[in-house]
């Protein structure tokens, strides 16, 4: 499975209005758990079991909570089972498919 979250305090401590010491707190939770994940500019995106994906959300939340009284998190999940390796390789195929030019549309 694919989990794709982003989490934050809502509210920012700085004047600019930024998060990213709190993002960070939850970045860092997902990269000490061990399981396969990218971070880009709008969300982080973990591969797992349901249960091990989830625990790492919470966690990732938990510390984003230490921020603020209040947190926002969305997620998406792509839920695919015997299919491991997604995370690289659903982009390996769409950029496979660039390569070679096939059309897009049905």
């Amino acid at each position: 499975m694919l989990v794709a979250f982003s989490v934050a305090p809502s509210g920012a401590n700085d004047a600019e209005g930024s998060v990213h010491n709190a993002v960070a707190a939850a970045v860092r939770v997902v990269r000490e758990s061990g399981l396969p994940n990218h971070t880009d500019s709008m969300f982080t995106t973990i591969e797992g079991e349901w249960d091990e994906v989830f625990a790492v959300v919470k966690a990732a939340t938990e510390a984003v909570a230490a921020w603020g009284p209040r947190v926002s998190l969305v997620l998406k999940a792509d839920i695919r089972t015997g299919r491991p390796g997604e995370l690289t390789g659903k982009v390996e195929r769409l950029e496979a498919a660039l390569r070679e030019g096939r059309d897009t549309t049905p």
